[in-house]
């Protein structure tokens, strides 16, 4: 597999210290957060973090760092489909075209 050179990628880091804090670094986006779950955007796919009293303490568009803590019991990256592709594919399986 070769590895993809895209420039302008953020650098992307996590940092989990005791599954109580969570640092994450080439945050490009929130997409949702509660209590239990936050799904977020990042330069090497969508990551979304799971456990209980999640809190986001900070969060830097900018840089893009996020801070948060919570009790922390999944972290599952999931990659990113260009939106052009998933709909043939969707209707693809649906109808088996």
């Amino acid at each position: 597999m070769t590895e993809e050179k895209n420039t302008n990628r953020l650098p992307h880091q996590i940092i989990l210290d005791n599954r109580k804090n969570l640092s994450v670094s080439g945050v490009e986006n929130i997409e949702s957060f509660d209590d239990n779950t936050i799904i977020l955007i990042t330069s090497m796919g969508e990551l979304t973090i799971r456990g209980t009293e999640l809190h986001i303490t900070k969060s830097n568009v900018e840089t893009g760092e996020l801070i948060m803590d919570g009790s922390i019991t999944d972290l599952i990256y999931t990659e990113r489909v260009p939106k052009k592709e998933t709909s043939g594919k969707l209707f693809g399986r649906l109808f088996g075209a």
